[in-house]
């Protein structure tokens, strides 16, 4: 079952992402899955939301404002709205994305 996602979790059109599995939304959140072939190349791009994202299996090179990171089991990344972002995928991988929406901060 594909869902779509709310305007704010969109991902732009020019982003290039690989087989991305069944979708999970929730309210201002979306898990999804990803899997990625080896030698998948994911250009720099950034998105309007916060991410997280979870390498379950395979690995690579991802690239960042704040340097390389290795893609292996276990990593963890967080990219705040807008931070550019690339990747190399050297094995076949799978990863697991929480994406946000961006919400106003409340105040008290």
């Amino acid at each position: 079952m594909h869902v779509s996602l709310p305007d704010s979790l969109a991902w732009p059109t020019d982003a290039v992402i690989a087989d991305v599995l069944p979708e999970f939304p929730g309210t201002g959140a979306t898990l999804r899955q990803v899997r990625a072939p080896a030698g998948h190349v994911a250009q720099r791009h950034s998105h309007p939301f916060e991410q997280f994202l979870y390498v379950v299996a395979g690995g690579g090179k991802l690239e960042r404002a704040t340097g390389t990171v290795t893609l292996a089991p276990g990593v963890v990344i967080h990219f705040a709205p807008d931070d550019w972002h690339s990747a190399v995928f050297t094995a076949d991988t799978f990863l697991l994305e929480v994406n946000l929406a961006v919400t106003p901060a409340v105040t008290g």
